[in-house]
């Protein structure tokens, strides 16, 4: 039976590797996908991952119908054996139906891959609706490590190395940058207390805290 599969995790833990690694292993059957992604690292219309693969896919546009858009392709004599939909916390509620519908509908596997919650550790509209609708839930195993050796639970986002709790929910950015907006995987604990690696560095080469010796 056709399935809605949302693959979750935090940032860093390869959820764009695995879909690009789902696409390799099916199109080298012979089998043709769809893939969807919205904002992604490496420009409109791409999936990459952070290991430099990356391969074309079709951008989602706010308000578009991504049922009607296979319907379309399959009119017009086009194959889909299967769609990926790439960082789907990005995409609107509705549309997330229409992934379910083509799943009911159509008969077509749907490989949804996306961040759960948000530098505020609030879901996000997308992934709360997988979550509602999705027939499997997996949790990505790759584990990615806060600077202090624990599993990371949280994305932060930061503004020069400092964490912010404020702003508008989706601003891209990249785990690889440190100036202006850059994000950082944190555990629980760090998120909570808004340390990240860059301010915890900092702190350790302050005079203040250094250890202070007799003359």
């Amino acid at each position: 039976m056709p399935e809605l599969v949302f693959f979750s995790g935090t940032m860093d833990c390869g959820k764009s590797t695995l879909a690009l690694q789902i696409e390799h292993n099916r199109s080298a059957r012979g089998l043709a996908g769809v893939i969807f992604t919205r904002d992604d690292r490496a420009g409109e219309g791409k999936l990459s991952s952070r290991l430099g693969l990356v391969t074309d896919a079709v951008e989602v546009e706010d308000e578009q119908d991504l049922y009607a858009y296979l319907v379309d392709h399959l009119s017009q004599g086009g194959r889909a054996d299967y769609v990926i939909a790439d960082e789907a916390q990005f995409l609107a509620p509705v549309q997330i139906d229409q992934l379910a519908r083509v799943v009911d509908d159509l008969g077509l596997d749907v490989y949804a891959f996306g961040i759960t919650t948000d530098f505020r550790s609030k879901l996000f509209p997308g992934s709360q609706r997988l979550v509602e609708l999705a027939d499997r839930v997996e949790v990505l195993q790759v584990e990615a490590l806060c600077w202090c050796g624990a599993r990371a639970t949280h994305n932060a986002r930061t503004i020069g190395g400092e964490m912010v709790v404020e702003g508008a929910q989706v601003v891209v950015g990249d785990v690889n940058q440190a100036e202006a907006i850059g994000y950082e995987v944190l555990c629980r604990r760090h998120h909570r207390r808004r340390m990240t690696s860059a301010t915890t560095r900092a702190a350790a080469l302050s005079p203040d805290v250094l250890p202070m010796t007799s003359a």
